[in-house]
C-alpha cells in the first residue's frame, strides 16, 4: 500500500473508532439515564453527586464534587438545592471556613443511592459488559485508564 493510502487509511480507522465510542457511549448513557429516572428518581448527575458524597468522610464542596459531575459550578449549586429540598443531601457551613459550605449525605440519600447503585450495575452490565468476553472486559478497563489518566 502506497504511504498516502495507508495515512488516509489510519485517518478513516480514527474516525471510525472516534464514531463507535460516541455511539456506545450515547446508547450505554441513554440507558443508564432512562433506568434511574425511572427506577430511582434520580438524574446521572444527581446519581454521580450522591456517589461521590458517600467517598466524603465528613461531607465535600461543590468544588470538590465539580471534577466529578459535568456541571458549571451554579448549574451544580441548583442540582444541590434541588437534593436538599427532596431530603437525599444537606449542607453546613464548614467548620474551618465560615464562607464555605459542606454537603453531606443523608440516611434517605444513602438508601435512595443503595437502590440506585444496583439499578446502575444492572444496566451497565445489561447495556455494555454482557456482551463482552471477561478478557475483553479487562481490556477495556485498562484501555479506558489509559485514556483517562492522560
Amino acid at each position: 500500500m502506497h504511504p498516502a493510502e495507508a495515512a488516509r487509511a489510519q485517518e478513516h480507522a480514527c474516525a471510525e473508532a472516534w464514531a463507535a465510542l460516541g455511539a456506545a457511549h450515547a446508547r450505554v448513557s441513554g440507558q443508564l439515564k432512562a433506568a434511574l429516572t425511572r427506577q430511582c428518581g434520580l438524574s446521572v448527575n444527581e446519581f454521580e453527586i450522591l456517589l461521590r458524597l458517600r467517598h466524603s468522610a465528613g461531607g465535600a464542596r461543590l468544588r470538590e464534587l465539580q471534577p466529578a459531575v459535568p456541571l458549571t459550578q451554579p448549574a451544580l449549586s441548583r442540582a444541590v438545592g434541588r437534593m436538599i429540598g427532596r431530603g437525599w443531601v444537606t449542607s453546613a457551613t464548614a467548620p474551618d471556613d465560615g464562607r464555605g459550605v459542606l454537603i453531606t449525605v443523608t440516611p434517605a440519600g444513602e438508601r435512595l443511592l443503595g437502590v440506585a447503585v444496583g439499578v446502575h450495575a444492572a444496566t451497565i452490565r445489561a447495556a455494555l459488559l454482557d456482551r463482552l468476553t471477561a478478557a475483553e472486559q479487562e481490556l477495556l478497563a485498562e484501555v479506558l485508564r489509559r485514556v483517562a489518566a492522560g
